[in-house]
């Protein structure tokens, strides 16, 4: 048995390193994948040069990495904001055992939503639709045309009837209701994409960028249905299965505390 001393001590030291391999992982878990991999290697590599100018005492190279991370903070938050924003929203949105599985809301909307999407699959016509999870997509909606409809199978094929002025835009649905419809969504910040994907996944892949939502994109050249979050992009599967795939990812990245929370400040509208 450890000395009574010495005990206190030794159990905050190893919460201080628990809590620190937490926070690193998770910090590595947000940027994986992304632009800020390389910045970190970049930094990590900078700091060890740092520390050995210290440690020789090189005067002259120390004052000169001084002056590189002056420069260096100011121009990480410049040109990696769109990735620092991306980490902090995510970081507001909660870790995963702030997270637990929801009740069904918005079972209906997604029932109607994958009727829908395997008709416009079958006749390929091109489709965006955009489920708000944690991220409020406000400003996205009020560019868009408000409805606050119910969803239904009909709408959506409605919307997005080739010859309609909704067609080219996408669909923003909370819970069980189409927010706006003709809204213009940012393009994808990822340079390399396949070339045959057009403008609809790239605004697909741009939403899931800055966002949390889960968007569905039908492609109108092939008639394949996409799912894209977090800034990927994967085949859905046939669209009879879609009712699965939807039900299971929007009810895992939905919180308890946040469902009423969400409607009671008018999160999307």
């Amino acid at each position: 048995m450890l000395p009574v001393e010495l005990s206190p001590r030794l159990i905050l030291n190893v919460v201080d390193v628990v809590f620190v391999v937490l926070i690193a992982y998770s910090v590595y878990s947000l940027i994986r994948g992304t632009r800020a991999v390389q910045l970190l290697k970049g930094l990590l590599v900078l700091a060890a040069l740092t520390g050995i100018a210290h440690w020789l005492r090189l005067t002259l190279l120390s004052w000169i990495l001084e002056k590189i991370w002056t420069v260096a903070f100011v121009a990480v938050v410049i040109i990696f904001q769109p990735e620092i924003r991306r980490m902090l929203e995510k970081l507001g949105r909660g870790a995963p055992l702030l997270r637990a599985i929801g009740a069904g809301e918005g079972e209906q909307a997604v029932g109607q939503v994958a009727a829908a999407v395997a008709e416009l699959a079958r006749t390929r016509t091109g489709a965006l639709i955009a489920f708000e999870r944690e991220t409020g997509l406000r400003e996205f909606a009020e560019g868009g045309i408000l409805l606050d409809a119910l969803v239904s199978r009909e709408l959506l094929l409605t919307i997005f009837e080739p010859h309609t002025a909704l067609h080219d835009g996408a669909v923003i649905i909370r819970d069980d209701r189409v927010v706006a419809a003709g809204c213009f969504l940012p393009l994808a910040a990822q340079k390399v994409l396949p070339s045959h994907l057009g403008s609809r996944h790239r605004a697909a892949v741009g939403l899931s960028e800055l966002t949390d939502a889960l968007v569905v994109v039908v492609s109108e050249e092939t008639g394949t249905v996409s799912l894209v979050a977090d800034g990927k992009l994967e085949p859905a599967g046939e669209p009879d299965k879609l009712v699965a795939v939807l039900s299971e990812r929007l009810r895992d990245k939905r919180k308890i505390w946040g469902r009423g929370d969400r409607r009671r400040k008018g999160g999307a509208t």
